[in-house]
């Protein structure tokens, strides 16, 4: 009985070793899409926010000058 009580701890501890590898995939994977994200939406926007002005400024000058 004792024989299979260890046998049993170490099934549980190999499938708690494969658990624990794919859970530091997937939060390596989620962590990579955040930061692509953040790439993506969120750089484009700060340089909207230098870019605009000056394209309005363009806009509003007269054509003779």
């Amino acid at each position: 009985m004792n024989e299979d009580i260890l046998k049993r701890f170490d099934e549980q501890d190999k499938k708690l070793s494969a658990i624990l590898e794919s859970s530091e995939k997937m939060r390596k994977y989620f962590m990579w899409t955040l930061i692509i994200s953040v790439a993506v939406i969120v750089l484009p926007l700060i340089g909207l926010f230098f870019v605009l002005p000056s394209f309005f400024n363009s806009l509003m000058l007269p054509a003779g000058f």
